[in-house]
């Protein structure tokens, strides 16, 4: 059972996710931040990983805590979703294109955060969104998910097209990741022997 349920609370966000890594993509996400959920519905759609997400924030101050926090509990979902990591095919990468943009993806389950966002996007807002929360977003994601995952535009000259690009190629290379290997079912996929 590749599931978790993760709740957070602070003085400035109240958070809880529910994954499924053996979904079908279905979800059901509400930050109260709208371009944000509908980013997180790309990301569970196209990773087919169910995904149940409420979140509420101090958003009379701005959308940064609530983007961050709920990055940092996905990454602690998916983190005890995947268990000891026993199957998985660990690695996974995806080069996406949406209109004007491009982006590559490239990312490894290996439970040492890190992150390479190289995104140019042009506007500072996307409706009333802080572009700069993209980025955010994946840090958070990546530091508590135990990811290494690199972010690299190619191309593209619209804002949105960009970071939703950026979400989906995430997702797809996400999706390769956590599926479960058939060559090698039982093995943790490390010489070290653990991940």
């Amino acid at each position: 059972m590749r599931r978790a349920t993760i709740s957070r609370q602070t003085s400035e966000t109240t958070i809880e996710v529910t994954l499924d890594l053996d979904g079908t993509g279905a979800y059901d996400n509400q930050t109260g931040v709208g371009f944000f959920d509908h980013m997180l519905d790309q990301l569970s759609r196209h990773s087919l990983i169910d995904m149940t997400i409420r979140a509420s924030g101090d958003l009379h101050i701005d959308d940064h805590h609530t983007v961050e926090d709920t990055g940092i509990a996905l990454g602690q979902a998916l983190r005890e979703a995947l268990g000891d990591k026993r199957g998985i095919r660990r690695y996974g990468d995806c080069t996406l294109a949406m209109d004007d943009a491009q982006v590559r993806c490239a990312l490894d389950l290996s439970a040492r955060p890190y992150l390479i966002c190289n995104l140019a996007l042009p506007s500072a807002k996307i409706g009333s969104f802080d572009t700069e929360l993209v980025r955010e977003f994946f840090q958070a994601f990546s530091t508590h998910g135990g990811i290494t995952l690199h972010v690299d535009q190619v191309h593209g000259f619209n804002s949105h097209h960009i970071a939703e690009a950026a979400f989906k190629a995430v997702a797809r290379a996400l999706r390769t990741a956590v599926e479960p290997d058939p060559r090698k079912a039982d093995a943790i996929p490390s010489t070290k022997g653990a991940l």
